[in-house]
């Protein structure tokens, strides 16, 4: 079945491989990706920035290892915002997270196959739910795989908001005492990685969003007013490909806009 169309197509996220090259630093701020090795690869990656991730899937597929990061990265995002059917959704985040651990054994020095593992996962877990993952030893895994990518890649700014979610899901699933006692997690380090990923790429729009969503989770209503802020800021932010276009959409819906 084909996946479902990016729907907000615009000539602005359709970048040349010349155009892509000059905005690659900006593009991939976050996830800190290096500029691909292949011709075929920057294709993906052209196709991923442009909304067209099933292609960008395939290709990055078909560019061995030099794309494997662009097939994930389109994969997931495509699974997380556009997949309607959460059955879809599952089976194709395993994927990605199965494909992850055939990478990390090829290339264990590759700091994405490590975050694409611990994204797959976590949103995996946030989809069957956050407990139900924690009995099944999926927290364990999302935060060894997210230590290895900061230890590969300490400005990897993803990551490290990434970390903070994860901190910030235990606790608020778990409690402050389970959380740190049971998984390592405690509200300090939830706050330091939120503040270092913000700071690493403080364009973010999505985060933005996963730092107010984490303040509410580690403060409730005492967090309300910085949470507003931050999600207001996203909401006004100008998307650069359609990943960020997706992560306005849902800024905008956060704070009752269109």
């Amino acid at each position: 079945m084909a996946w479902k169309k990016f729907p907000y197509p615009s000539a602005r996220f359709r970048y040349t491989a010349e155009g892509l090259k000059a905005a690659w630093r900006d593009l991939h701020a976050g996830d800190a990706e290096p500029w691909p090795r292949s011709a075929h690869a920057v294709d993906a990656w052209i196709a991923f920035h442009a909304g067209d991730f099933e292609r960008a899937e395939h290709d990055g597929m078909a560019s061995g290892q030099s794309g494997e990061a662009a097939a994930n990265k389109a994969s997931c995002v495509h699974a997380v915002y556009l997949e309607a059917e959460q059955a879809v959704k599952c089976a194709r985040l395993q994927a990605v997270a199965e494909r992850c651990e055939r990478q990390q054994a090829r290339q264990p020095d590759n700091p994405a196959g490590f975050y694409w593992h611990a994204y797959a996962l976590g949103r995996y877990a946030q989809e069957i739910s956050v407990i139900e993952a924690l009995a099944q030893g999926i927290g364990g895994k999302v935060k060894a795989s997210l230590e290895r990518t900061l230890a590969l890649a300490p400005r990897h700014a993803d990551a490290l908001i990434a970390m903070g979610v994860y901190h910030a899901e235990i606790i608020d699933k778990t409690g402050s005492l389970i959380g740190r006692l049971t998984y390592g997690a405690n509200r300090d380090d939830a706050i330091a990685c939120f503040k270092a990923g913000l700071a690493l790429n403080p364009d973010s729009i999505i985060a933005r969003l996963e730092y107010a969503r984490g303040l509410l989770m580690l403060d409730g209503r005492a967090a309300r007013d910085e949470a507003e802020v931050l999600r207001r800021a996203a909401a006004g932010a100008t998307p650069r490909d359609a990943m960020e276009r997706l992560d306005l959409g849902r800024a905008r819906q956060e704070v009752g806009g269109s």
